[in-house]
């Protein structure tokens, strides 16, 4: 080999390395935090955008609803995420008009770890008495009732819920709210509560998590990470009177009846139909109506409106339910609002 002809390859190496280096550097990074309940389909998102415009990459950390609202109340991200609406108070301390951007819909399932996986019926008057303390074994006469024919075991009831401020927790203490009194006036609804017994797991993880390794267990996760683990859960009993199973078309029908106002923020808990699940949500982004940096702000919308419109179409095969097609349009016009 020649040393010119060294010489050239290590030049045209050069090269290439200095033009990899810069398109590298050419990359905007987005930054988001908060819910994971939607981290399986917003993971997915991300990737796929990528090959829709590589010049932006997401980095997106999965830390609870209630880190994602103080993160974009404090701007040390581009967007927030959470499964809980936002309060008016915490709305009107934001430094900015916030947006709530509903993406997708889903269900938040009890599952549990008892021996042979048996299949239980619950109710939302059980569930409350399972968390407030007040049923403490699996052969309680409560539990057997709604599950005649299942040999229930003399066993603990080991309690398990979220340690970290949780819109998967807002939804699920949503539900019990609407369905036990005593639930309402003792704990209430929010991102995090006073839990009066059990044992915490951080993140929708954390819970399956310990519910997967603890006999006896019962906790509450997105549907998603119960199919994942290969955990079995509830059919639970809605507000018709039926026990329905979650699914995709469970959710979709406790969507369908929705009165969702001009803001987003609604709730889907507990909604009428017979085919509808109880405990389904929708989850939201949060980003600010005018963005302090144009660039990432242009970036940010155009995301926005490939997520309602062409993201919608990968929400079913991990177990969400996509956003009707009305409501779709409704938050496309409200996207094109944002100020750059």
């Amino acid at each position: 080999m020649t040393k010119s002809f060294r010489f050239g390859a290590k030049l045209l190496g050069l090269t290439i390395a200095l033009g990899l280096s810069a398109s590298a550097s050419a990359q905007l990074m987005i930054n988001g935090a908060g819910a994971t309940f939607p981290y399986p389909i917003y993971s997915k998102w991300f990737d796929a955008y990528t090959k829709v415009d590589p010049s932006v990459r997401f980095n997106y950390q999965s830390i609870g609803s209630g880190g994602g609202q103080k993160q974009i109340m404090a701007q040390t991200v581009d967007f927030g995420a959470s499964d809980g609406p936002m309060s008016d108070d915490n709305l009107s301390k934001a430094p900015g008009k916030l947006l709530h951007i509903p993406t997708v819909a889903g269900a938040v399932v009890m599952t549990y770890n008892l021996a042979g996986n048996p299949a239980l019926k619950l109710d939302g008057p059980v569930i409350a008495g399972i968390y407030l303390g007040q049923i403490k074994k699996w052969n309680d006469p409560k539990l057997t009732a709604l599950n005649p024919g299942v040999n229930l075991p003399d066993q603990e009831i080991v309690v398990a819920h979220r340690s970290d401020g949780s819109g998967t927790t807002f939804i699920f203490t949503d539900y019990l709210s609407k369905v036990s009194a005593d639930w309402k006036s003792k704990v209430g609804n929010n991102t995090s509560v006073n839990w009066p017994t059990g044992i915490g797991g951080k993140g929708n993880e954390g819970v399956s998590g310990q519910v997967k390794q603890t006999p006896g267990a019962i906790g509450y996760v997105e549907l998603i990470y119960a199919i994942q683990n290969k955990m079995p859960y509830a059919d639970l009993k809605n507000a018709d009177g039926g026990f329905v199973k979650a699914t995709l078309e469970s959710v979709t029908a406790a969507m369908a009846t929705a009165q969702i106002p001009d803001d987003f923020r609604f709730s889907i808990t507990n909604a009428p139909g017979k085919d509808a699940y109880p405990i389904a949500g929708a989850t939201w982004l949060l980003v600010y109506a005018e963005q302090k940096d144009a660039t990432k702000g242009k970036k940010l919308v155009e995301f926005l409106k490939w997520a309602v419109s062409k993201g919608e179409g990968m929400a079913k095969d991990l177990d969400y339910a996509p956003l009707p097609d009305s409501l779709q349009q409704r938050v496309l016009k409200r996207i094109d609002e944002i100020k750059l």
